[in-house]
């Protein structure tokens, strides 16, 4: 069956255009030394149906049996990546591709590499549909919610080998490293073997372009900078965005904010997020207008959204970038104790923005989600954090994502979120201790119910409630009075 599994995936790779058919022996011979095979039966021609995950994973599973590998996470990781690394093209192949299709126009061009990335199983899309997600509707608009069940737990021995294998490499220096690309892997370091990059300068810098790995939204991208230094929101930042949307319009990009507590998970590494996918705060309605005085040519809005955010739009870029600046300063210095700001502690700065840019026809978008990452005795994970009623649901920092709408949950809610189902049908279950209010509150509202699709519906929207609540706990005003004093700041600056 191994033979026939091999024809299989070289088959799937032609089918999606990894490889032609000249190159079936080269690839074969391939695949074979990773696997220790000498010989290929001539015999052996018939072909195992299935999807490349599915084909890679026997191939896998194989190795493990004939203690090719050991049956730890990571030696399956590093091997499936080698695998489909025979299969895909040299980086400078697929950027001159990727190069010769944006000619043509950036859509194709970005087509090329998303559909490369899947096919290739860097982006493991057959864990990512393990992934529950569903949309709620709340006063915000329908919120994203994404349960995440796409990262494999690791087994005891794996946590073992990690535990003992411990040492002091910087290379590469962060998953975010352009030296990522074609990396083979290591005990507790993901495997990249199958990994590529495209190159994107902005500012003349070098910047590069690839997926996320996760994909928590459609063409999730990240994009990099060749330079392993700290994230930073400046106004060459907010340069960076509107040049990378003028290259890719089809796209939207913005950046994590560049403090602990309200930053993502890598602040270690310059990087963006973007893609090709609409978010509820993209369509989010006006909740009022101001005017800029010195920035004529632009219009500025506040959203209605539980973050405080201003959106500025224009087709003058150079004004643009120059009025989200001023309000950058002027954030970055503003304090107002009414609001619980504080824009430092002695020299410890609080105040950051979480940027994210679009295009509409020919008008720049560029929203300023106003951040602070202050904690307090009563409130100390962030005074501007997730607070300690919804913990129970997501306590994690949040990022650009969440930011725009997409909730990110833990994996335990798929068994918990379970439980409360089967109370709501009146069936036996076992709720965890820290949802038990919640639980309780639901079933008040709602009573019993009757069947599981209304059962499913309750949790969904309750759950919808509770993330905006989240976000709502990260909004730095509370109302509109609060923001009124922020741009009476902005005007007499």
């Amino acid at each position: 069956m191994i033979y026939q599994d091999m024809n299989g995936l070289i088959q799937r790779a032609i089918d999606n255009g990894l490889i032609e058919k000249r190159d079936c022996i080269y690839v074969r011979n391939q695949v074979m030394h990773l696997l220790r095979l000498e010989s290929f039966p001539e015999s052996a021609d018939a072909a195992a149906d299935g999807t490349i995950p599915d084909l890679l994973d026997k191939l896998v599973d194989y190795a493990t049996r004939e203690h090719i590998i050991d049956d730890v996470l990571d030696d399956k990781e590093i091997l499936a990546a080698n695998i489909m690394n025979c299969f895909v093209a040299r980086p400078s192949v697929i950027n001159n591709i990727f190069e010769d299709k944006y000619k043509h126009s950036p859509a194709d061009a970005t087509d090329y590499f998303y559909r490369l990335s899947r096919n290739s199983n860097y982006i493991q899309m057959k864990r990512i549909e393990k992934n529950s997600h569903f949309t709620a509707s709340t006063t915000y608009g329908d919120l994203d919610i994404t349960i995440n069940l796409s990262k494999p737990e690791k087994d005891p021995e794996q946590i073992k080998r990690e535990r003992e294998n411990k040492k002091t490499i910087d290379y590469p220096k962060c998953v975010l490293c352009v030296e990522n690309e074609g990396y083979a892997g290591r005990i507790g370091y993901p495997a990249r073997a199958n990994h590529r990059v495209i190159d994107v300068p902005l500012l003349g810098e070098n910047w590069y372009l690839q997926y996320s790995p996760y994909v928590y939204y459609n063409e999730h991208c990240i994009v990099l900078a060749e330079e392993h230094r700290d994230m930073k929101i400046d106004k060459q930042a907010f340069e960076r965005l509107l040049a990378f949307i003028d290259k890719f319009p089809h796209y939207f990009i913005g950046s994590n904010a560049d403090l602990p507590i309200v930053g993502g998970s890598i602040l270690t590494h310059d990087h963006y997020q973007g893609g090709r996918y609409t978010f509820a705060m993209t369509e989010a309605k006006e909740a009022f207008s101001f005017k800029l005085e010195h920035y004529t040519h632009v219009s500025a809005h506040v959203l209605h959204w539980p973050l405080s955010v201003i959106r500025l739009t224009s087709t003058e870029k150079a004004q643009l970038l120059s009025a989200a600046d001023h309000i950058l300063q002027t954030w970055r210095n503003y304090s107002d104790e009414t609001a619980d700001i504080q824009a430092f502690s002695g020299n410890t700065p609080h105040n950051t923005i979480t940027p994210i840019a679009r295009k509409r026809g020919e008008v720049y978008e560029l929203d300023l989600v106003l951040r602070n990452n202050r904690t307090s005795e009563e409130h100390p994970m962030g005074i501007f954090h997730p607070h300690a009623d919804v913990h129970h649901i997501k306590k994690e920092n949040i990022g650009l994502i969440e930011v725009m709408g997409l909730a990110v949950l833990p994996p335990r809610l798929k068994d918990e979120l379970a439980e409360i189902r089967n109370w709501l049908l009146d069936e036996p279950c076992d709720i965890a201790d820290y949802h038990q209010e919640w639980a309780q509150s639901m079933k008040q509202e709602h009573g019993t119910l009757s069947s599981s699709d209304d059962a499913d519906f309750v949790l969904q929207q309750e759950l919808g409630m509770k993330f905006a609540k989240v976000l709502e706990d990260a909004g730095v005003f509370k109302g509109k009075e609060a923001f009124d004093r922020f741009i009476r700041a902005l005007k007499s600056r």
